[in-house]
């Protein structure tokens, strides 16, 4: 028997024969990132229920010194959870692992295996009159232990934060298997532990390079009596900057959202998004979608809502504003944002920056690196759209007109050095949300010290001598 069928039956024996799939049609999906940039091979797939199954995979494949890539629900951007092309690698999906463990109700906590699906979190959340604010584009299939393993952050960062700063502590196995976060199998939700270094934080964020993680405890938020969505038109992101300024001021912490679209996002749209329009007669350079969460009542919210309209467009900061009157138009916004991904993939190929740059200096960036951009790729579209609140743009370059999608990607490493250039001036992250991944992992050792990528590169060798997690991601 080859060492390769040895390994395959000793993986079976650990979760039973249907869960180690090696046929083509069963990872045709899975070693396929969600851009179809990146196609991996794998020697199997291999479909854990439990932490305890994880960690004697992890200890299978450590014994005979094989390569392990998790995946989630394979819906992220920079090919993080695609293993590459060797085929030496054991695929870990994460699918069946789906299990929401606990609600706590009076400490506000969810406990959750890593392949819950995000709306599925927020459902049980809600059933317990709770609110889990973490809201993506994909979260009807992606992953908790995505969301973690990649830091996500999503449209309501500034009020709630990150994925990070939900997260009370994980389980995760690591390297050699033995299992972190958790005593007998049960995780807490201790909101103050200071015995130690927090290495929960150190899995958030890792891609999978550290270990892979299990459960998750999360923090969960009274759910909000009113939640009242509106879309601004304006001119620049200079006047959405004032805008923004404005709302923080008259809304305090209510203020939930603040997406900044422009005008080629919402037209992609409206082509590939039928019957998606345009929410104004006028056709505006850019718009604003902000939604404010009350516990107060729905009066309450939209009246402060309409008087922060009112008194912006008095002052000349927007041009026009719609409130949504009803859940349904709410969702029909929402929808103008949550489809821009995508409406770019169905328009062609594209090249996707996700940056974060100082809140004050956005304005400034978009114009400088804009015009930069124009000087050397003429006619390039720039599709800019994210979440302004919190400073992350995602700051995406599309083909000129006649210009072809493979063209446009021949001339990506130049466009990538313009756009991350003017990030460096302007002191901001490359990566603000997606991770690193496979896609930026050189433009990471450009825009880290070389003290930071030394430190980075110890963890990674205490935890992973033998350099079998998720190898070929971020470091």
């Amino acid at each position: 028997m080859s060492q390769e069928s040895e390994l395959i039956r000793r993986l079976a024996a650990i979760v039973g024969e249907r869960n180690v799939k090696t046929s083509a049609d069963d990872l045709v999906g899975p070693l396929t990132d969600w851009r179809s940039r990146y196609h991996g091979r794998a020697i199997a797939m291999v479909l854990p229920a439990t932490t305890a199954e994880v960690s004697a995979i992890v200890c299978e494949c450590a014994r005979q010194r094989v390569p392990i890539v998790p995946q989630g629900g394979n819906t992220g951007l920079v090919g993080g959870a695609t293993p590459d092309s060797s085929g030496q690698a054991i695929l870990i999906k994460m699918s069946r692992m789906n299990r929401v463990v606990a609600v706590d109700p009076i400490g506000n906590t969810i406990t959750a295996e890593a392949g819950v699906i995000l709306s599925d979190l927020q459902k049980a959340a809600r059933s317990f009159g709770r609110l889990f604010p973490l809201s993506l584009a994909s979260e009807g299939s992606c992953t908790l232990g995505g969301n973690l393993s990649t830091n996500a952050g999503g449209t309501a960062v500034l009020r709630y934060g990150n994925t990070r700063e939900l997260c009370l502590t994980v389980e995760a196995v690591l390297a050699d298997g033995s299992i972190i976060g958790s005593r007998d199998g049960s995780l807490h939700g201790l909101r103050k532990d200071n015995t130690g270094l927090a290495l929960s934080q150190c899995m958030i964020g890792a891609e999978g390079t550290l270990g892979i993680i299990t459960q998750a405890v999360m923090k969960l938020f009274p759910m909000p009596k009113s939640q009242v969505t509106a879309l601004a038109a304006l001119r620049s992101p200079e006047d959405a900057l004032k805008f923004l300024e404005r709302a923080q001021m008259h809304c305090g912490s209510t203020l939930t959202a603040f997406e900044l679209i422009n005008q080629l996002a919402v037209e992609l749209v409206e082509r590939h998004f039928p019957p998606a329009r345009y929410p104004f007669q006028t056709r505006h350079a850019f718009m604003v979608l902000l939604e404010i969460s009350d516990h107060d009542d729905a009066t309450h919210a939209m009246q402060m809502l309409e008087a922060l309209m009112q008194g912006a467009i008095e002052d000349d900061i927007i041009q026009d504003a719609v409130v949504a009157q009803s859940v349904a138009q709410s969702q029909e916004f929402w929808a103008l944002r949550e489809n821009i991904s995508e409406a770019q993939s169905a328009e062609g190929k594209n090249i996707k920056h996700d940056i974060s740059i100082p809140i004050a200096g956005i304005a400034k960036f978009v114009k400088e690196t804009d015009a930069a951009l124009q000087d050397a790729f003429p006619g390039v579209r720039m599709v800019n759209f994210g979440h302004l609140g919190d400073g992350n743009l995602h700051y995406n370059v599309s083909p000129a007109i006649g210009q072809t999608d493979e063209e446009l990607l021949a001339k990506q490493d130049a466009i990538n050095a313009v756009v991350y250039e003017g990030v460096e001036r302007f002191a901001g992250s490359i990566s603000a949300e997606h991770g690193i991944g496979q896609l930026k992992r050189e433009a990471l050792k450009l825009h880290k010290s070389a003290a930071e990528l030394a430190a980075m590169a110890h963890i990674k060798a205490a935890l992973d001598p033998l350099g079998l997690m998720n190898p070929g991601k971020m470091l």
